[in-house]
């Protein structure tokens, strides 16, 4: 079997990828238990992966300013740190590109990659497979490993951990109202509807980034239940997976809260509308239950979802049926 000792994780897309890129982590920390294992993440995202035991390095790609000369000195301090080893996670040429001028003796990507035919290894990338995103990233490493997936994992701080303890002397479950992309998203009256079939014992809190307080306000302010608190943007990525794992249930959408949810084996009960599970991104939990409209002629419209609907009615969202809450 190969020994790496210094390899390098990227995966520069969606908060969710990179998410689920840890996976891929744990593994080869597994495999490789003494070497220095790194990832390259754009900009923002890298804070799941603070203090991540088995991490040496997290290098950030700041793609919003000067992203062409970011580029070239990520290219010069991949070469610096001489890896043996570049999983490249990404298929897009600007990835491509770091991964073969990286002087790895081994590289391996997607075809779908515009220079995987500079790559070592390269595996095809089929969306409507079936597999799970997870298992499409075992592929990468396993002719090196083997067919085994891990599951992805984040590892909250004492410091988060401490931060959440007064929320949890309540029984409470998360929802994660919103999405980058509107047809990913489930209807706000949808969601007051789940927060008013909840019992008075049970606490909500609405889960987002500081730009998704408006939404879980809006929730908030129309729901008749009281005891909601809306957490958007007063606690962390990691805060909120460390919530989520002692929560009741966790209510999202097909979107980085899911992957959250599954990072920490957490309950989840996931909405998809324009997008399906199985184009693998659905949740990981042991305790997961899918809802969606089934039989729609016009689903999936996307991979990523879109800002309006493409047909004007929307009914893979208003015709979900909202479930009674047991737990």
């Amino acid at each position: 079997m190969k020994n790496y000792k210094n390899i390098l994780i990227i995966q520069t897309a969606f908060i969710g990828d990179a998410i689920l890129a840890s996976s891929l982590i744990e593994k080869l920390h597994a495999f490789f238990p003494n070497a220095s294992i790194s990832i390259l993440v754009k900009l923002g995202n890298e804070s799941i992966f603070n203090e991540h035991p088995f991490l040496k390095e997290i290098l950030v790609w700041n793609k919003k300013q000067n992203k062409i000369k970011h580029f070239f000195k990520l290219i010069y301090q991949v070469r610096k740190n001489k890896y043996d080893c570049v999983i490249n996670c990404h298929r897009f040429a600007s990835s491509g590109l770091l991964t073969a001028f990286s002087n790895a003796k081994h590289t391996c990507g997607y075809k779908e990659n515009p220079f995987s035919f500079l790559f070592n290894v390269n595996i095809k990338h089929n969306i409507n497979s079936g597999f799970h995103e997870t298992e499409r990233y075992n592929q990468l490493i396993k002719d090196f490993t083997n067919d085994v997936v891990y599951k992805p994992k984040l590892y909250p701080s004492l410091s988060d951990k401490e931060f959440i303890k007064p929320f949890l002397n309540n029984s409470y479950i998360c929802i994660a109202p919103a999405s980058v992309w509107f047809t990913k998203q489930l209807p706000i009256n949808k969601w007051i509807e789940l927060c008013d079939k909840l019992d008075s014992n049970t606490f909500i809190y609405l889960l987002g980034a500081e730009n998704d307080t408006i939404i879980c306000n809006k929730i908030k302010d129309a729901s008749k239940n009281k005891n909601i608190e809306v957490l958007a943007g007063k606690v962390s990525l990691l805060q909120s997976c460390e919530l989520m794992k002692h929560a009741k249930m966790n209510y999202v959408n097909d979107s980085a809260p899911l992957h959250l949810a599954s990072s920490s084996n957490s309950p989840t009960t996931a909405f998809f509308f324009s997008t399906i599970p199985q184009f693998g991104f659905g949740p990981l939990a042991q305790n997961s239950t899918i809802i969606e409209v089934l039989n729609l002629d016009c689903r999936p419209c996307g991979l990523h979802g879109y800002s309006i609907c493409p047909k004007k009615h929307f009914n893979c969202a208003n015709q979900i049926k909202i479930p009674e809450i047991t737990f």
